[in-house]
């Protein structure tokens, strides 16, 4: 069963808020699933550039790091090992 969201209102500028308007008319789609879509897009990309950097500061720990590459050649073990469920 589907359920209705809630909503609130948001202040957007001007620009934004022709560009939503763009959008939508563009992809047929409603300004507020452009919205939903973009703030996802940038949580991921927020996500992703977080996880680089925290990679970016192991890796400027020797030991550190070398325990991480150790712990990888582990789990690609476990890919091999036939136990896969399909």
């Amino acid at each position: 069963m589907a359920t209705e969201a809630s909503s609130v209102n948001v202040r957007v500028a001007k620009q934004t808020h022709q560009q939503l308007v763009n959008l939508a008319r563009e992809n047929g789609l409603p300004m507020q699933t452009i919205l939903d879509r973009a703030v996802e897009a940038y949580r991921r990309q927020a996500f992703i550039e977080a996880l680089n950097s925290d990679f970016a500061a192991l890796k400027e720990k020797p030991q550190d790091w070398a325990e991480e590459m150790e712990e990888r050649k582990l789990w690609e073990q476990t890919l091999a090992d036939g136990s896969e469920q399909v």
